[in-house]
């Protein structure tokens, strides 16, 4: 019986691997950021999917979804930021077009880190 419950219990720490998952704010940079360097290196394009992300290493890829419509896209970390409270993300102009979001300029999001 004690062997049984030990297998158990080790089943469920073994599930499915935890997902790096955050809800917050998203907002969007566009045009008067094209062309600058990124904290990466690279040159901003807001026509590129990428993101701003606080932490996240570069070259991470997350996907995003808006809470409002349940539209998602995956960008690429490759900038630092957002550094306004309670923003989580901030996502490239064509970025923040796909899941439908340009009119608000801010919307609740979940980002979820794609293995």
């Amino acid at each position: 019986m004690a062997i049984l419950l030990c297998l158990q219990s080790c089943c469920c720490l073994l599930g499915t691997p935890a997902r790096n998952v955050e809800h917050g704010l998203a907002s969007y940079y566009g045009a008067e950021f094209h062309g600058r360097k990124t904290a990466s290196g690279e040159t901003f394009d807001q026509h590129d999917l990428t993101c701003a992300h606080r932490h996240l290493p570069f070259g991470t890829r997350v996907k995003v979804t808006n809470l409002k419509n349940s539209k998602s896209v995956v960008v690429r970390v490759n900038d630092r930021g957002p550094w306004v409270r309670g923003r989580v993300i901030d996502l490239s102009y064509a970025a923040a077009k796909k899941i439908g979001m340009v009119s608000d300029g801010v919307v609740k999001v979940k980002v979820e880190v794609v293995r």
